[in-house]
């Protein structure tokens, strides 16, 4: 028999002109209307011609509105150092970079253990071991806030937990209510993902607490969900358990679940978790920090199920972290902890005290974490038209960089990382002196008048 190859022609409406060719049934392939070619009596569908004609390959809508405001502001600096000035860093949040915040040797004894052991060099389940996420509710449960496994969910870093759980909780139209100023990731990650952002007002002269009735007037219909970062980036603030009480009966009575942000919960002596206190849905989120590393965990008491199936997308907690958990969280000695947070608080008070006195500068004193904000009073450096310019020239003059603070939406403020050595922060300091010094005007006799 002769192999003869056929198309059937169809209509408009999807129906074959003719019928029955060789090798085509006359329904157009069981009259679904799909065009098909027979060759040595295989049958194959046969698209119709695409009209692409030529390449036109463009970026998808989600990347095209994914930002970072960290990113997109300092990328876009002018930032020069001062060549006879060795540069000083106020502005990376990672306590690696000047070696004097060591990791302690029972973490990096664990870990070398584990990948000593063999037995984590293969795919743990999308959550994470079971026997993991049972190391990490026996450490951080309480009676308050019990803990299961089940409650656990790993991550690789505190960005994909908050981008987990930003994702559970919302649909695209939705809003969320994120603290301003605030880490920018949590705005980055929902405006990628077709959510609006609304921003509810922190309060420099209460150490930052949230301004509730503000925060209150943002709620509507549409709204997912309330982040609350505690102890703050980039803040350094802490709640009391009476400001927490606070926002869970704002949360309550508008019935909106929490997104409570911990991940700085062990830099700071005295914390207390948000679930301690709450009935209601919470997603907590802390960290085992191994500084190169970072090991999130996250309770939860509503959409479990969803965050499971979130977590397949992409499986990427580190193995051997997972390995090396019970050791870490077991046998790190609390001394560890207790001289960090001497450290960081020792810093924290040397940089408030030496800026405090410089005028045209207010820092607020932090309570926790590794961060410090400082106000800025513009109108006495009218050579610069925002905080993005007075940082950039204090790069320029004085080889001291600190993240303008209109990277968080709070423009007029520069944030500090503390966690330089303490001589290079009193150089540091000594240099913001000598910068603004150079650069503040008193108001004059004429504009003070006019402001009475």
């Amino acid at each position: 028999m002769e192999n003869k190859s056929y198309v059937v022609k169809l209509n408009g409406n999807g129906v074959h002109e003719k019928n029955a060719l060789n090798g085509v049934n006359g329904k157009g392939l069981n009259g679904n209307g799909i065009q098909h070619k027979t060759v040595k009596d295989i049958v194959y569908p046969t698209k119709q011609k695409s009209r692409r004609q030529r390449w036109n390959i463009r970026a998808s809508k989600m990347s095209i509105n994914t930002l970072n405001p960290i990113r997109s502001i300092v990328d876009g600096m002018k930032l020069t150092p001062n060549p006879e000035k060795p540069m000083i860093a106020l502005s990376i949040g990672d306590p690696t970079v000047f070696g004097n915040l060591p990791t302690d040797d029972k973490v990096l004894q664990a870990m070398k253990d584990a990948i000593d052991s063999h037995k984590y060099n293969g795919y743990a389940p999308s959550v994470g071991y079971q026997k993991s996420r049972e190391v990490l509710a026996n450490f951080y449960s309480c009676p308050e806030a019990p803990l299961e496994a089940e409650d656990v969910l790993l991550t690789s870093g505190c960005s994909q937990a908050i981008d987990l759980a930003i994702t559970v909780l919302c649909n695209p139209g939705d809003n969320i209510l994120i603290p301003c100023p605030g880490f920018s990731l949590y705005k980055t990650l929902a405006v990628s993902l077709g959510i609006q952002v609304k921003l509810y007002n922190l309060l420099p002269e209460k150490s930052w607490e949230i301004d509730l009735q503000h925060l209150e007037s943002l709620i509507d219909d549409r709204t997912a969900c309330l982040i609350v970062n505690n102890p703050s980036n980039p803040c350094g603030s802490v709640y009391s358990k009476e400001h927490l009480q606070d926002i869970l009966s704002v949360a309550s009575k508008r019935c909106l679940p929490i997104l409570a942000d911990e991940i700085y919960g062990d830099m700071v002596s005295l914390f207390q978790k948000m679930a301690r206190d709450s009935a209601l849905p919470v997603l907590g989120q802390g960290e085992v920090s191994l500084h190169e590393y970072s090991y999130i965990h996250l309770y939860i008491n509503q959409c479990n199920w969803g965050l499971v199936k979130l977590s397949q997308r992409i499986l990427g907690a580190c193995t051997i972290v997972q390995g090396a958990l019970e050791s870490i969280l077991n046998d790190t000695p609390q001394d560890f902890y207790q001289r960090t947070i001497r450290f960081l608080k020792s810093n924290s008070e040397i940089c408030f005290s030496e800026l405090s006195t410089i005028p045209g500068l207010t820092p607020v004193m932090p309570s926790g974490a590794m961060y410090l904000m400082v106000g800025i009073e513009m109108e006495h450096f009218p050579e610069f038209l925002d905080d993005v310019q007075f940082t950039e020239h204090l790069v320029t003059e004085q080889s001291v960089f600190c993240l303008p603070a209109t990277a968080f939406e709070y423009p007029n403020y520069f944030r500090i990382v503390v966690t330089v050595p303490e001589e290079m922060m009193v150089v540091a300091c000594g240099r913001i002196r000598e910068f603004c010094q150079r650069h503040y005007r008193p108001r004059s006799q004429d504009s003070a008048e006019l402001d009475q």
